[in-house]
């Protein structure tokens, strides 16, 4: 299939570059856009105040790849409109878009509304693509390894890596295919720590979690700064969740399918 793959985390993101091997050892071709830098937690914004910069660049994957200096939603509305080739003078047909591999989960209500990553496949489901999102669970730990002080993945976590872009090329098989024109649905994967190339797939909704108190009390020039807040998980028992999916050791498969909201 012909994809057009993106993130959040950046074009620099070793998380991505799994995914793009897998998709191009899958045998997709594939365009790759993302930002110049890291835009978590940026839900689905669009850069309006400012004029926003796109450029080619030679990552090594062998396929064409743009930088935006803009949120993931800037990307794969710039690289559809703007930067895909054509062919025979008419605009180059994407058969999907495949956001990710986050680093960290986007599991619940709580994330998936503010997550750049869910926010990137969401724009490609907004131009009437099949669309999927995929995001790595890591611990706290982890997580300020590889974001704070530049860590990269090893050891467990790399072969964990490395079996989620497996899933998430075989997802994308089995799903796009499937996935009519406009349906505007994102699939949500979101893969365990650790995950193995025999690791279950199961279907799961969004965590009804409260996240407060996710600012710290203001300095003395009066800002605040964001920290990671405690999780109050207030889900019924049933049906499976994301989060309890993941705790389960299972790969967790969301459809947010956006045509039911408002519907009883």
């Amino acid at each position: 299939m012909r994809l057009l793959v993106t993130n959040d985390d950046g074009i620099g993101s070793l998380f991505l570059h799994e995914l793009i091997f897998a998709l191009k050892a899958a045998g997709h071709e594939l365009y790759v856009i993302a930002p110049v830098t890291e835009q978590s937690w940026t839900g689905a914004s669009k850069t309006r105040h400012r004029p926003v910069k796109s450029a080619a660049v030679d990552r090594g994957f062998g396929c064409p790849t743009w930088i935006v200096d803009g949120t993931p939603s800037d990307c794969v509305n710039i690289a559809i409109a703007h930067l895909l080739p054509t062919l025979a003078g008419a605009p180059l047909r994407l058969d999907g878009v495949v956001s990710g591999i986050n680093v960290g989960f986007n599991c619940s209500l709580g994330f998936v509304l503010a997550s750049g990553t869910v926010a990137g496949a969401w724009e490609g489901a907004l131009h009437g693509l099949p669309a999927l999102a995929v995001s790595q669970d890591v611990s706290e730990e982890v997580y300020n390894h590889l974001k704070e002080r530049g860590g990269a993945p090893e050891g467990e976590l790399l072969t964990t890596l490395k079996n989620t872009a497996a899933h998430a090329a075989r997802l994308v098989a089995e799903i796009f295919p499937a996935t009519p024109a406009n349906s505007f649905t994102v699939h949500n994967i979101n893969s365990p720590c650790p995950c193995a190339p025999d690791s279950p797939v199961r279907r799961t909704v969004p965590a009804q979690v409260q996240v407060p108190g996710l600012f710290s009390p203001a300095a003395d020039d009066g800002s605040h700064r964001l920290l990671w807040g405690k999780i109050h998980d207030v889900s019924p028992a049933e049906p499976l969740t994301d989060i309890k999916c993941l705790e389960q050791g299972a790969i967790s498969h969301t459809v947010l399918d956006y045509r039911r909201l408002g519907h009883d």
